[in-house]
């Protein structure tokens, strides 16, 4: 009989450590979603007085809890510029960075030096240069610029990290069947580097969504959700805050899985198509002068 692997004399540790963890980390979003189900007479701790949605219907109500729906639909926005500016010029600085050019050290280090200085002071001299010029801050410019310094960064070091890994071979072999720059770009290295993509533009949006410390005084007079969500902390005593926190919870997975469910119809239709050989077999093929 054959006998059974000891296990290392760390796995207890670890895995009593992964428990912590998991506890820690989803411990207090499974206690705020259960709350947020009180009953109308609920309060902020336990015991639950009730089942409800009755919470949920009053988010929406302006005279009892501030600005919700248009704090959250001006975090939307601005997570999605923010995105869309994180994913492109993401990937156009790995594209340079590949290539190298006069200074490329110098505008590394510039990019990611917003990383080590502290938020606040970020979102402080944004707000403060904003004024000096006469400009007046607002969620859809200043913050706008404020959220770049912290989500491009990291969008530049994992293209950074990628196209280190990136196999050259299949852009020569596109090109060796006669296709442009634009389309070996198109069909051979946007579909490669795609899951990377995705990946940048979740975080980008995920810490647009949820950023505080740089939205603080770059936001001029309109709350993101953030900071309406700290303005309710204030004054709100009702599991209102919680059927906050559970609807916004919901919006950040319902981004996760459209993500996820558009690269996954990205895969299957380029695999209906033949994958990136076919795509490179139907370039136009070079033209040679006889």
């Amino acid at each position: 009989m054959a006998r059974r692997a000891r296990r290392p004399h760390s796995f207890y540790p670890l895995a009593a450590f992964f428990i912590l963890f998991v506890l820690f980390l989803y411990g207090p979003t499974f206690t705020i979603v259960l709350l947020s189900f009180q009953g109308p007479d609920g309060g902020l701790t336990f015991p639950m007085n009730g089942v409800s949605l009755h919470w949920f219907a009053s988010l929406f109500e302006q005279q009892m809890v501030g600005d919700f729906a248009g704090s959250f639909r001006r975090s939307l926005l601005l997570g999605a510029a923010v995105m869309t500016a994180t994913v492109v010029f993401s990937f156009l600085g790995g594209l340079a960075f590949r290539r190298g050019f006069r200074g490329a050290s110098v505008v590394f280090y510039l990019a990611i030096a917003s990383l080590i200085v502290p938020s606040v002071l970020v979102g402080l001299g944004i707000g403060l240069l904003f004024r000096m010029l006469g400009w007046d801050t607002a969620w859809y410019s200043s913050a706008f610029g404020a959220h770049l310094t912290w989500t491009l960064p990291f969008g530049l070091l994992i293209m950074f990290a990628v196209f280190n890994r990136f196999d050259r071979a299949y852009e020569e072999a596109a090109r060796d069947l006669g296709a442009t720059p634009w389309q070996t770009i198109r069909h051979v290295v946007l579909p490669l580097v795609a899951p990377s993509l995705i990946g940048i533009g979740l975080f980008g949006f995920t810490l647009s969504y949820d950023e505080y410390a740089r939205t603080l005084y770059s936001a001029g007079s309109f709350n993101t959700l953030p900071l309406e969500i700290y303005g309710m902390t204030t004054n709100v005593t009702t599991p209102v805050l919680y059927a906050l926190g559970t609807v916004t919870t919901g919006v950040s997975f319902l981004v996760i899985f459209a993500a996820m469910t558009a690269y996954r119809l990205a895969e299957h239709r380029r695999a209906r198509r033949g994958g990136i050989g076919r795509s490179a077999a139907n370039m136009a093929p070079i033209e040679i002068e006889s």
